[in-house]
Formats: C-alpha cells, structure tokens, sequence
C-alpha cells in the first residue's frame, strides 16, 4: 500500500468521468488502476479511484499558486483538465483516458491517486467537496520512457528543469515499501502512437482520513481552500457536523460538489492542499 505522506494539488469536486484530456495537448495514455484489499488479497469493486497530474508545461488546473506556471492567471482556478473519477469494476478496476504528465521543477513525471470507499455518487456527477479517502499516493513512469516521451512536442518545449526519478523524494519514500512504476506498453511502433500503462495496489479499506484539497470546485468555477495547506497529519479537520453540506462559506445544493466522498471516519485527517509549493 502507497503510504499516505504526499502534500497534493487536490481540487474537490471534481467530477466522476473517463476522459480527462479536455482539449489539452500531449500523448495520448489509457491508464488502468486496480485496487486491492490488503487484509483478503481481493480486487475491491465499487470504490472510487481519482486522479490528476500536470499538463505538458508542468501546470495543474484548479490551482493558482507560485511555481504552478502563470501564478498571474487567476482564471486557472475555474480550470479542470486532467482530473477526473472513475469507479471500480468487479475487478476492481478503474479506467482513464488521460495524457502522459508533463514536470516542473522539483519533482519527477507523476500522477496522484486517491480512493474513495463508500462514497456516493451525486446528481452533478461528482463525489461532494466534503472529502474523504482511503489512499493517497502517488504513481511514477518508467526513466527512460520519460526521457523519450520528453522528446516529443510539446513536452520538449517545457523549459523547467526535469528531476529525474533517482531524485525525486517523494518516489524514493515510496519505493522503500511498494513498487510505484506503472508498467506500460505501446500502442504502436514508436512512444508517438500512444502508451497503456496500468498498476494494481493495496489499500485497508477500513482507514479513512478526511482530506484537505487545495480548492474546491463548484457549478460556478472555482473557489480557494482556505484550510489547504502544506502535509497534515493528526489534529487537522474531522468529520463534517450533522447536516454539514457544501464546501467553504456552507455552499448550498446547488453547487457542483455537496456531500460527501467517504465513510466511517478516523480522528486523524490528511490535509492535501498546497499555497505556495506544487508538489
């Protein structure tokens, strides 16, 4: 099981779908994730898997921050490319159309996974910004399929400096406990034609810990967490109160995201949010 130690670029209410291109540029990747229970070995259907990463220049939607590409453009906030959720099958997999991640300086290609077990589906198609997860991680490709994906438009016209895997922090953390590499083939002749990459990993599908995006996405674009920030750990947040609904300012029904991604919850929470640092 990936251990829950990243700080993320989280966005709740991001909505349940496959594809998460949204018009944006790069290689196309179909990225399979299965989730395992830990305690049986068994494939665990009908939890959520979430995903997102950069784009081919090393920016995140749904966040405006220093270090996150024009920290000028406030309008990235109402952003949502290449997020999404998908459920889990009877074998307890989850399916995305998405883009092979960009990088930005720090740390090496990446996309970030979270599972939601007992959430519920809501009417706008999302999970609620009232958020909870069972794993939190991250998943990392292969060195020299980065490298030759790198080479390719528009990747090679990303100016930030590129870390490889063998220093990134994050990725050897995770490395002494699991194997983060999702395994891949290609689609055709060359890394041009597109990938498939896949992963199976472990989550205790009785842990849950609240989690702290960044922002929150509602009907009318997005709003700034004020209580994301950096890590987190025992002490931060909790359970919603009886009847809680929405995200900052108690946003009503009609905003994309009321509700909440989760089940019994634990005394601790995971804050996920990110100020000034991308990670």
């Amino acid at each position: 099981m990936f251990p829950n130690l990243t700080i993320f670029s989280d966005v709740g209410g991001e909505r349940i779908r496959k594809n998460v291109t949204e018009g944006q540029s790069g290689l196309d990747i179909a990225l399979d994730y299965q989730v395992i229970d830990v305690d049986t070995c068994d494939p665990v259907p009908n939890v959520y898997v979430e995903i997102w990463h950069c784009n081919s220049t090393g920016v995140y939607s749904g966040i405006v921050a220093q270090g996150n590409g024009d920290s000028s453009d406030e309008d990235n906030i109402n952003n949502t490319f290449l997020r999404g959720i998908q459920k889990t099958d009877s074998d307890g997999v989850a399916q995305f159309d998405s883009l092979f991640p960009g990088h930005y300086t720090g740390r090496t290609t990446h996309i970030h996974v979270m599972v939601h077990t007992n959430a519920t589906e809501l009417s706008n198609h999302t999970l609620g910004n009232q958020v909870y997860a069972s794993h939190v991680g991250q998943a990392f490709f292969d060195q020299d399929l980065i490298n030759a994906v790198e080479e390719l438009e528009p990747y090679v016209s990303n100016t930030q400096n590129l870390t490889a895997n063998s220093d990134d922090s994050i990725l050897s953390a995770e490395a002494d406990t699991v194997d983060p590499l999702m395994a891949y083939t290609l689609l055709g002749d060359s890394v041009a034609d597109g990938l498939f990459a896949w992963l199976a990993f472990g989550i205790n599908t009785s842990y849950v810990n609240q989690v702290h995006p960044a922002s929150f996405y509602y009907q009318d674009g997005g709003v700034e967490n004020p209580n994301g920030g950096f890590g987190g750990g025992p002490g931060r947040g909790g359970p919603p109160p009886t009847g809680a609904r929405g995200g900052p300012g108690g946003r009503n029904s009609t905003s994309i995201g009321t509700g909440t991604s989760g089940g019994t919850v634990s005394s601790t929470s995971v804050s996920i949010g990110m100020r000034l640092v991308i990670v």
